[in-house]
């Protein structure tokens, strides 16, 4: 019989995720996902994002291909979440039933055990008539893997107010989560610490990065050691949902790639 994905997530302590893009978006898209995946076991991680924007062709995205990806993958030890740029919510707030539908069946393809999207919506909300949330269940009742929404960088599908909104229009074991991006807050001129305190018990999946500069020269990169903000900042997140690594990967000199990523997941990992 069949793990339930779920489940796995609830009742397994904190696991780590490599986002393939950690390795370079234009070394994914030269060498395809499986060479990286197989990089991120040599680090330890317990999982590997697969991103769909770094598809080289649309040709990965078929079926068959992602399906053989799932097996290359899990041939590593690791779990998959499928990551999509495509938003649950249109620019006008309405519910985007395509694109979920086809997040879920790519997902399933893969074999993935969360499949992620962005928000999406108006700068200030998403649509939550009955009828909305009614269709918005029954096509995640039928996915495989964990539906997740992410807080992007722009506003539309950033704001805690429409997370807020969301959340608290669908009733308990919605089935819906969060993946919480403790740096794209940032970016949204929204405060990460207040966004935690207030979503957390809707968070499945953490997106872990630090950010530095400002405005437009905003950028992603590794925590600080010692980074209190940032420790605070996943006290308040549960600390049993899996954490995944979405800043660069910086070699040196002295320091090669496959060396910073085993670093970078035990820091994350131990945070």
């Amino acid at each position: 019989m069949q793990a339930n994905p779920i489940s796995e997530i609830d009742q397994k302590g904190a696991e780590v995720v490599i986002v393939a893009s950690a390795f370079g978006a234009d070394a994914i898209r030269r060498d395809g996902h499986a060479v990286w995946a197989a990089a991120a076991a040599r680090a330890g991680a317990d999982g590997f994002e697969v991103r769909r924007e770094l598809f080289a062709s649309d040709a990965d995205a078929d079926l068959e291909a992602l399906a053989q990806l799932g097996e290359r993958i899990r041939a590593q030890g690791l779990w998959a979440v499928y990551s999509t740029p495509a938003a649950l919510f249109r620019d006008d707030g309405a519910l985007d039933a395509d694109a979920l539908r086809l997040a879920i069946d790519e997902a399933a393809a893969l074999g993935a055990r969360i499949v992620k999207l962005q928000l999406g919506g108006t700068a200030s909300s998403v649509t939550t008539d009955p009828a909305t949330l009614d269709r918005l269940m029954t096509a995640i009742a039928a996915s495989k893997a964990r539906v997740v929404v992410e807080n992007g960088q722009p506003k539309a599908g950033g704001s805690i107010g429409a997370f807020d909104a969301l959340f608290a229009a669908l009733p308990a074991g919605s089935g819906l989560a969060m993946t919480f991006d403790t740096g794209n807050w940032h970016w949204a001129e929204q405060d990460p610490l207040d966004a935690a305190k207030r979503l957390a018990p809707h968070v499945a999946y953490v997106h872990c990065k630090a950010v530095m500069g400002e405005g437009a020269r905003r950028f992603a990169a590794a925590p600080a050691n010692g980074d209190a903000r940032f420790a605070t900042l996943l006290a308040h997140l549960p600390g049993d949902v899996p954490r995944g690594i979405e800043y660069p990967f910086i070699p040196a000199a002295d320091v090669s790639l496959d060396a910073d990523a085993a670093r970078q997941v035990a820091r994350i990992s131990a945070f």
